[in-house]
């Protein structure tokens, strides 16, 4: 079984789509998540308190800051903004693809965790992720 879903964001950021995948899913399988994209990541994470969004979004932004920060002077790919090369730097060092056990038609993830696109770049973007859902015969 397997389907595309279309994730709208706002820029840089977390968008969980955790309620999609779930009215999705069915039966008992192994779900596979994959995003086609090359600057943008696939978390778990928790989706209890925004705090921790905004957290992981500051971190990342000051571990990769973007092109026009003297640090990241020695990058050469700067001609699709200066977003774009920090972009691929943090979608390397982040999941592209997440595995998820389904169980009567739930994901089994844990009481606080939710599924995100985290987006590195500055623009509002539309995301494909791709998914696959392998069920027991």
């Amino acid at each position: 079984m397997q389907t595309t879903f279309k994730i709208h964001t706002q820029g840089q950021g977390l968008t969980e789509f955790t309620r999609d995948v779930a009215a999705w899913v069915q039966g008992d399988g192994l779900l596979t998540l994959f995003v086609q994209h090359t600057s943008c990541s696939l978390l778990i994470q928790e989706n209890a308190d925004p705090e921790v969004q905004a957290d992981l979004r500051a971190f990342f932004a000051r571990l990769v800051p973007p092109t026009t920060d003297p640090a990241m002077a020695y990058l050469t790919h700067t001609y699709e903004g200066p977003d774009d090369m920090p972009a691929h730097i943090k979608a390397a060092l982040l999941p592209v693809s997440l595995t998820i056990p389904v169980r009567d038609g739930c994901m089994m993830l844990g009481t606080w965790q939710g599924i995100y696109l985290f987006e590195h770049r500055d623009t509002p973007k539309l995301r494909k992720v791709a998914a696959h859902l392998s069920q027991d015969c």
